[in-house]
């Protein structure tokens, strides 16, 4: 039994019975049976099930966004535009999903040779709760649109959203069977994985997480992709627009309740600019109005979940008694699930703050002496997902932007996922990419056709 409960009031929601796995295997064999007939549609007629599904995200959007905020947590106004961003998804692919898989003519010996991306069969995804629609999406779009078919199986917390997904595939038009919810526990993914219809797994979630579904993955020869978490570097050299980096770092780290993969996670400012970047934030960080994340003028709801709640107590509490320094913040609010925005300094190493991923609001300010020690510190994790950097020379930042390892580096912008570009991490915060191009062909069959 999966229960979702509203993080603003500590109150249950709804109940989900989870199925038996007779039931599981019985789904999974449906949608198989799916892709054989949904692989055959043509680009046209899958481009037109996705523009519908995009209509009905927009005209739909208040409940949409009402039903992620009950669940999650998050401010209503980012609830609205997460669900906007899925229908610009949608739109994307519609759009370009078949120049993208077009066939690639390479000249060779033969008369004629070309590669081709055939469809697959059905991707197994395992999504989390941050953004319980766009996760999903985000997966699902380029890989249907692709001329596979799709299980989920959603976060516990958002299975609210989980069905509602798979209704509006339903009242998008398409077949039934191209995209199904699965209420299981964690315990019947290897089950699913295993399953001969399964071709490959996606999963977005921590790296215990991937590590585990990987091993399984690998144990049954399924292909995998795995978007993981991240301790994201946000550089600021001396001569950067220093109100413009401020600000936009900071609606970085606390967006969603600093709930976010690839926010901005330890900020690393040159020392000539430091003092001066520590007080500017603080004084955004105290502006933020905290409260019921269904009302229009609140900057901050609660976090998602009380066990994220307790982990972020532990990572800040552990650093402070490290020698950590609190500016503002630091605790949680009495008889919440709030966490206050927190702001520290003279964070060394060897602290929690610094090596693991700080999911909630709290901002991580690391002093630089210069440019070449700044990429080393960013470098210093065993992650790897994305990174942002701030200055005015441009031809610096791009060669430090070759030399950090990660998925992305954003100058002078803030870090984002986007469906023109590939999105996706290196070292422990995953492999494969999602979006783009190269998105949309992690789940094809890269075919060679040699023709004499």
């Amino acid at each position: 039994m999966f229960q979702s409960i509203n993080p603003y009031t500590r109150k249950p929601i709804a109940t989900f019975q989870e199925l038996w796995p007779e039931q599981l295997l019985e789904i999974i064999d449906k949608v198989d049976e799916e892709f054989h007939r949904w692989k055959l549609t043509t680009f046209q007629e899958r481009s037109a099930l996705f523009l519908k599904m995009a209509e009905l995200l927009r005209k739909n959007s208040k409940h949409y966004a009402k039903l992620i905020t009950s669940e999650m947590g998050k401010i209503i106004k980012e609830s609205r535009a997460e669900i906007e961003k899925c229908a610009w998804l949608c739109e994307y692919y519609a759009e370009h999903a078949e120049r993208l898989l077009a066939k690639e003519h390479i000249k060779t010996d033969a008369g004629k040779s070309y590669v081709r991306f055939d469809p697959m069969g059905t991707v197994y995804a395992i999504m989390p709760w941050n953004f319980p629609f766009w996760q999903v999406l985000r997966a699902a779009v380029p890989t249907i649109m692709a001329g596979n078919t799709m299980v989920l199986k959603h976060a516990p917390n958002v299975m609210g959203c989980a069905l509602a997904i798979e209704k509006l595939f339903l009242e998008s038009g398409f077949p039934e069977n191209v995209f199904r919810n699965l209420l299981i526990p964690v315990e019947l993914s290897e089950k699913v994985i295993a399953h001969q219809a399964i071709c490959g797994v996606t999963l977005t979630g921590s790296m215990q997480a991937g590590s585990i579904v990987a091993s399984q993955a690998g144990k049954y020869l399924k292909k995998c992709v795995l978007e993981l978490g991240g301790s994201d570097p946000y550089i600021v050299l001396n001569d950067a627009d220093i109100n413009q980096a401020c600000k936009i770092g900071a609606n970085s780290r606390m967006l969603n309740g600093g709930q976010v993969c690839i926010s901005a996670k330890r900020f690393i400012v040159e020392a000539g600019i430091y003092d001066q970047f520590v007080e500017e934030q603080k004084s955004l960080l105290e502006n933020l109005r905290l409260g019921n994340p269904s009302l229009e003028e609140t900057d901050m709801g609660p976090m998602a979940r009380e066990d994220l709640l307790v982990n972020i107590e532990r990572q800040v509490g552990k650093s402070v008694k490290m020698g950590a320094k609190i500016i503002i913040g630091g605790k949680r609010i009495k008889n919440t699930w709030f966490f206050e925005p927190t702001l520290i300094t003279n964070v060394t190493k060897n602290m929690p703050v610094y090596h693991e991923e700080t999911f909630g609001p709290v901002s991580v300010m690391i002093k630089a002496q210069n440019a070449e020690v700044a990429v080393r510190i960013a470098n210093d994790t065993s992650m790897g997902l994305g990174a942002s950097i701030w200055t005015q020379n441009l031809g610096l930042a791009e060669k430090m932007a070759a030399r950090i390892e990660a998925g992305a580096v954003f100058i002078n912008g803030m870090t984002k996922s986007d469906p023109r570009l590939p999105f996706g991490g290196t070292k422990q915060s995953g492999f494969g990419r999602e979006l783009g191009s190269y998105g949309i062909k992690e789940f094809v069959n890269i075919k060679t056709v040699w023709v004499k």
